[in-house]
């Protein structure tokens, strides 16, 4: 494939026409129509049908763009760092991000990450929704216990351990005689399933209790609260309630059993990370290296 042809194909596709394409580019519309058709006969399909004031892709033309464009975009912008010689963190980056991180951390870690590199123009947008990261356009998603997407790759951040956790003066009950999981008043997020038992350790001891809801609430902050003001025991992840542990505020009463929590940052190609993406996800996973090293605290890994 001429890469030159496709790139005059994707300069007219994101142009939405000849015309427009040969204004932004100040190459002459003839030069662009004639290049699109050699690239269409090189490659046995048409990629655009033309109308008289307009025109749109082919679907092979659309998969074409949307499969070259952002490499060809890459390529670009490193071949513009290795000639200028400033193959550094620069330009716009935009992240999705959920919102539990986005409202605890990333207000002051987006902070110090735009002092670090000044030139990196950072916007962040938090929502509890899967973006399209191609589609909407973002750099990077940090997504919580991702499913695998072929389209995706980046590095797992934070590993963040559930814990049972209790206001700090509260009695944590003694277990049943009969050895049964002992009941547990308890404020959640989502309804227990029948039989549901939460399993914990404390150092050796393993412990199950069966949750009993006295207070349901919507977000992992306002279970925080209720918990923190005695409504009952809940479980959060140690990244929200770690501080408020160390200050008293709220006991330890174990972690769960099984896989901590992961988040990852991802982004979408392999074959060429820009420096811009590559700093922000190694900053923010140092960012959320915890300080302690507690039983059940997360630990950053590589993905």
């Amino acid at each position: 494939m001429d890469l030159s042809a496709l790139s005059d194909f994707l300069l007219v596709a994101s142009h939405g026409g000849f015309g427009r394409a040969a204004r932004a580019s100040g190459r002459p519309k003839a030069t662009l129509s004639r290049r699109v058709a050699e690239l269409e006969a090189s490659l046995g399909a048409r990629l655009i049908e033309r109308g008289e004031r307009s025109l749109r892709l082919t679907e092979a033309g659309t998969l074409l763009h949307a499969r070259t464009g952002p490499l060809l975009g890459e390529i670009a912008e490193a071949g513009a760092a290795v000639r200028g010689g400033m193959d550094r963190p620069r330009g716009r980056l935009r992240v999705s991000a959920p919102l539990l991180l986005s409202d605890t951390a990333l207000g002051r870690i987006a902070a110090r990450f735009v002092r670090a590199y000044p030139e990196v123009d950072l916007t962040i947008r938090s929502e509890d929704r899967l973006v399209d990261p191609v589609e909407e356009d973002f750099d990077v998603v940090i997504r919580v216990n991702p499913r695998p997407d072929a389209r995706l790759v980046g590095r797992c951040v934070l590993r963040d351990a559930p814990w049972l956790v209790a206001a700090g003066d509260a009695v944590r009950p003694d277990p049943r005689v009969d050895g049964g999981p002992t009941p547990l008043s308890c404020v959640v997020r989502a309804e227990p399933r029948p039989g549901e038992v939460w399993t914990v350790r404390e150092g050796s001891a393993r412990l199950a209790f069966a949750p009993v809801p006295v207070l349901r609430l919507s977000s992992l902050p306002m279970l925080r609260d209720a918990v923190v003001a005695g409504a009952g025991a809940a479980v959060l992840p140690r990244s929200l309630v770690g501080g408020d542990v160390a200050a008293g505020r709220l006991a330890l009463w174990g972690w769960l059993e099984g896989p901590p929590n992961e988040v990852w940052a991802l982004h979408t190609s392999r074959r060429l990370v820009s420096p811009k993406v590559s700093a922000f996800v190694s900053y923010l996973a140092e960012a959320l290296q915890p300080s302690d090293a507690h039983p059940g605290a997360p630990r950053t890994q590589s993905g």
